[in-house]
């Protein structure tokens, strides 16, 4: 019997360059996109930072949702405990039931360590089996999910680090009718580091804060759907830095720049024996990785344009009231991905927030228009505050 499986190629292929892997450019040669299972977990999961252009890995005022970003935020946050939950409708003008949800929470365990975990899950819709015939065979819930546990700890009073666990699994079609196929499944681990600094006058409020993060998410191995082939998961390098400007105590703005590289091979195509061969397709695990910044067949300068760019500019008031803008960029060589994002912010005495972003794409026609993110943010204890004493890097380890 044959199956179609239309519905989950388009909703993964669509939500990364993936599709075009599959295609030539117009002299005829291939696209030289690099590719990877389950997108999703590079998806931006929350609107803060779906409203800056997809940038949050130094951004300040960190709350749960840093669990994705860069946890090592978290010893840092204003407050001892917190919770996020977002959602997202995907390619919603294509697809009207594809959609992903997140939820993470944290708390501190004394001044400088956080705990912190998180779960994404991404519900691909209902795919309709088909026989050869075009005879209805049945449907399939295609769904992938991810579970994070982070270690975050503070080394000093400006410089953090933090380690993650993460399990993932996904499932196209495993238990349907065919009975060759089975969700695929892995661990992964990641490392992220954050460095933040100020100087503020105490009486005016003005001032200037800046900030450095990075993270290298989803190291772990390939996935199995019951065959003879296994797809690399979306290891990625994430860098990026935070400008804050305070005008005064009540009002300030976040300038926030991240850059991102997916370190999963560059396709290679070499004609063998009459044949077109990817050469990077077979490497080991660590060549693949670690060699990600090297083996793009065009050299240093398309290894530049594998690099997409998020920018993103947010004022507060009062820390109450956010407005945000944003940028992302990706060449066109590499997927061409580009779109501005906006979205507004409210806190409510500092317990409960929440969030709301739009994604406006640069090209008429992109599957991405309409997209939209919510997020909700519950904080429940004062925190115990980022210290400005030695005693807090020995109080409570």
């Amino acid at each position: 019997m044959k199956r179609t499986f239309f519905r989950v190629i388009l909703g993964v292929c669509i939500s990364s360059p993936l599709v075009v892997s599959a295609q030539n450019n117009l002299n005829g040669q291939p696209l030289n996109v690099p590719t990877s299972s389950v997108p999703f977990l590079n998806f931006t999961p929350d609107a803060r930072s779906g409203a800056l252009g997809d940038a949050g890995v130094a951004l300040g005022d960190p709350d749960a949702n840093s669990v994705f970003w860069n946890p090592s935020k978290l010893v840092f946050a204003k407050e001892s405990k917190g919770l996020a939950l977002s959602y997202t409708p995907w390619l919603r003008n294509l697809i009207g039931d594809m959609y992903y949800t997140y939820l993470s929470g944290y708390s501190k365990v004394g001044r400088n360590t956080a705990i912190s975990g998180s779960l994404l899950y991404f519900d691909l819709g209902t795919v309709d089996f088909t026989t050869a015939n075009g005879v209805a065979a049945g449907t399939f819930n295609s769904r992938e999910y991810a579970i994070t546990a982070s270690v975050s700890q503070r080394l000093s009073e400006t410089f953090s680090l933090a380690a993650s666990v993460k399990y993932l699994n996904s499932n196209l079609a495993a238990g349907s009718s065919n009975p060759g196929l089975k969700p695929g499944s892995t661990a992964a681990a990641e490392i992220s580091a954050y460095y933040h600094d100020e100087a503020r006058d105490n009486a005016t409020g003005k001032g200037v804060g800046w900030a450095f993060g990075g993270m290298i998410s989803n190291l772990g191995g390939r996935l199995n759907y019951g065959g003879t082939q296994s797809y690399f998961i979306p290891t990625n390098l994430r860098l990026g830095t935070c400008l804050t400007l305070f005008a005064d105590q009540y009002n300030k703005f976040n300038f926030v720049l991240d850059a991102n590289k997916l370190m999963v091979p560059t396709p290679n195509y070499q004609t063998i024996n009459g044949t077109s061969v990817n050469v990077n397709a077979n490497k080991n695990y660590f060549d693949s990785i670690f060699g990600s910044f090297a083996d793009a067949p065009g050299g240093f300068s398309e290894e530049l344009k594998e690099i997409t760019l998020s920018t993103g500019i947010e004022y507060w008031y009062n820390d109450q009231f956010a407005a945000r803008v944003g940028y992302f960029n990706e060449s066109n060589e590499k997927g061409g991905r580009k779109y501005v994002t906006t979205g507004i912010g409210l806190r409510l005495q500092q317990r409960f927030g929440v969030d709301f972003s739009y994604l406006i794409p640069v090209k008429q026609g992109s599957p991405l228009a309409d997209t939209f993110r919510i997020s909700l943010v519950f904080n429940f204890a004062k925190g115990t505050g980022i210290g400005g004493d030695d005693e807090a890097l020995n109080d409570e380890n």
